[in-house]
């Protein structure tokens, strides 16, 4: 495909492409604040210009000089390819290796205007979860990976290719950092102005990592939260009839509408920004849409009594939506929500991720940029506001779990405490969120994995515990839901929740019919950072270890390592994702599925060990769930050998010894 060819030629320069600026037609990302000073914008501009001959310097100087001053960062709109961004099938890719290709495409998915955020700021999800710094970055990854061999690995430092280096064909053919830096300068500030300078970046989770496939991930992980948060602490499957009050209805969040209706309950979400729950109502994922209180009081009754799903958009504020619960309670004592979360960008409060009351959409904009500090002040005290109702309406007997968006954090950090009854264990049963993309682009191959998955977890539920039995119920519920509620956005991907076995299963019988041609092109498998070994993350995933490693962050960084001498295709190691720059260290990986013995033997070694590792971390920490786990795959694999622990049963050895 010519366009593609062009696209993998290396930066135009001779001509120049025209400079088009912005997009009118797409979101664009707000508005940085970096607050540089005037010798760092003479580095961020000098910084940005080494990527050109200096026959280009004085052309580009000006234009990226006004995107800094005007943006708070050079995205060198200029170099924004005309080319229809998405998933082209892997042999479009003009390139000498399969590997190379599957990573084109899952970086042209991340980037393709149906799945990301602000294409043009190349920001996937989360407001700031960035695929690349910059354009030139994108047009020399597109053109390293064009020409890489199987004796080549390209080299990621926060969005900036370093280059191809010589490596082995058993080596991953990308090594991907994003913003490492040295811990004591892993700060919210510190992070604005190296973004700016253009020398680190926030690669979010599985934006830096070429690895999302769209809302279908978040739906799927929010319908199981439900379902397990409806078996945990109300004592059922049936959640006909019961409400889950929720915000966000953004790049992530907007997945929560269409999860409550999955597990059939009566979701309520809220959101102050009227595109994006415009967006969401125009796609069938949010049923009803409402900008007055009165009007969801009323809906929730009416739901609960008939114990229809609902998927109600409230466009408003979420504070004055648990303000209004919580007045309701204390007017008639009747308690009109069981389950409450927050998906909200608290991992970025300052700089849109979170909207205060009382202010307007517009006015937060404003003040955000016209007086930071005064904005600050302002989401502080509307977070103490926001947790005293939850805190309230969890004392009256509501569940509320922070969802992974930083909110238990930011809590905290308002000098207010929130009850908060998440149920996280699933990890430490190996359970996590597996993925694979099918680069054919054929939805045909996407429904014949979905059926071979589904046969996978059949065949393994009927010789497990009834509570991993119900995960895998769960789970084939999902792939049967997905299909029929058409949740692929961009590359034709499922996603599943899966333990140790389920996941090395799948990718071998997924590899064996991409070898036997019933499957017609390779398929990557993946999964989110956000997973059993892949995150450390004191206020999410590790939010359960009590040993005192839970600011700890050796098992991520030993998976990244793990799963690159195993097998994999790429691996990706990150600061931030989730709960925000310098809260967490998280990575991932991709690997080719190509048919061949050799991918499926990577896949049974990389994966065992993906698992394993955070089951043994956790099991080590005294957890018993993951105790059992690790236990029962030692039995099943020999080679594999944990250490256990023992725990202190008498906790009066423990008196005497520091009394004495």
């Amino acid at each position: 495909m010519s366009d593609l060819k062009d696209l993998c030629s290396g930066l135009p320069l001779d001509p120049l492409p025209p400079n088009r600026g912005r997009d009118p037609n797409v979101p664009h990302a707000l508005v940085r604040t970096p607050n540089l000073t005037a010798e760092e914008e003479r580095l961020a501009l000098r910084n940005a210009l080494r990527y050109f001959p200096p026959s280009q310097h004085a052309t580009l100087a000006s234009e990226f000089a006004q995107e800094l001053r005007q943006y708070g960062h050079i995205y060198m709109y200029r170099f924004c390819p005309a080319v229809r961004m998405r998933a082209y099938p892997i042999d479009q890719y003009p390139c000498r290796t399969q590997q190379a290709a599957a990573m084109m495409l899952m970086i042209m998915n991340n980037l393709d205007p149906a799945v990301a955020q602000f294409p043009q700021e190349l920001v996937t999800y989360g407001g700031n979860g960035q695929v690349f710094s910059n354009w030139a970055q994108f047009r020399l990854v597109m053109h390293y990976l064009s020409e890489m061999t199987e004796e080549q690995t390209l080299v990621m430092y926060s969005g900036h290719p370093m280059g191809l280096f010589p490596s082995l064909p058993s080596s991953p053919r990308a090594i991907i950092t994003n913003g490492m830096v040295i811990p004591n300068y892993s700060s919210r500030e510190e992070y604005e102005r190296m973004f700016a300078l253009g020398v680190s970046m926030y690669g979010q989770m599985t934006a830096g990592s070429y690895c999302y496939i769209g809302p279908q991930g978040i739906v799927h992980g929010t319908m199981l939260t439900v379902l397990n948060a409806g078996r945990r602490y109300l004592g059922t499957d049936d959640l006909r009839g019961r409400v889950f009050v929720t915000s966000g209805l953004g790049g992530m969040s907007g997945a929560q509408a269409k999860a409550a209706v999955i597990a059939g309950c009566v979701g309520v979400i809220a959101e102050v920004d009227e595109a994006p729950l415009r967006k969401r109502h125009e796609q069938g994922w949010v049923m009803e849409v409402t900008s007055s209180l009165e009007q969801c009081i009323k809906r929730i009754r009416e739901a609960r009594t008939s114990k229809t799903p609902l998927s109600l958009g409230y466009h408003g504020n979420v504070v004055d939506l648990w303000e209004r619960l919580l007045l309701e309670f204390e007017r008639t004592g009747e308690l009109l929500v069981d389950l409450g979360s927050d998906q909200t960008s608290l991992h970025n409060p300052y700089n849109g991720g979170y909207y205060p009351v009382p202010l307007s959409f517009r006015q937060a904009n404003q003040l955000m940029s016209t007086d930071p500090g005064r904005f600050q002040s302002v989401v502080q005290e509307s977070l103490r506001r926001h947790i005293k109702a939850i805190n309230k309406l969890s004392d009256a007997g509501m569940f509320f779990w922070d969802y992974g968006n930083a909110f238990l954090l930011e809590a905290q950090r308002a000098d207010n405490k929130i009850i908060d009854s998440c149920c996280r264990d699933i990890f430490s049963l190996g359970f996590g969120p597996f993925r694979w993309v099918c680069t054919s682009g054929d939805p045909q191959d996407l429904a014949v994995t979905d059926d071979i998955a589904t046969k996978v977890l059949e065949e393994i539920a009927a010789n497990v515990s009834e509570r991993v039995r119900q995960q895998y119920r769960d789970n084939i519920r999902w792939i049967r839901e997905a299909g029929r509620h058409k949740m692929v956005v961009g590359s034709q991907a499922r996603i599943l929740y899966s333990d140790q076995k389920g996941r090395v299963s799948i990718a071998l019988a997924i590899n064996q019919a991409v070898a036997d041609g019933r499957v017609s092109a390779p398929v990557v498998i993946s999964r989110d950072h956000h997973d059993v070994s892949g995150t450390d993350s004191p206020f999410r995933e590790t939010s359960n270890v009590y040993d005192g490693s839970a600011f700890c962050a050796d098992m991520a960084v030993q998976n990244f390592v793990g799963d690159a001498f195993r097998g994999a295709t790429w691996v990706a190691l990150h600061n931030g994702g989730g709960v925000g720059w310098g809260e967490v260290i998280n990575g991932g990986f991709g690997l080719l599925l190509d048919g061949s013995d050799e991918a499926a033997r990577r896949a049974r070694s990389m994966l065992n060990w993906d698992v394993s590792n955070g089951v043994a971390r956790r099991c080590w920490s005294g957890n018993t769930n993951a105790y059992e786990t690790i236990q029962r795959t030692m039995e099943e694999n020999r080679q594999l050998r944990v250490t256990m622990p023992f725990p202190v049963q008498d906790e009066h050895v423990l008196d005497r010894a520091l009394q004495g």
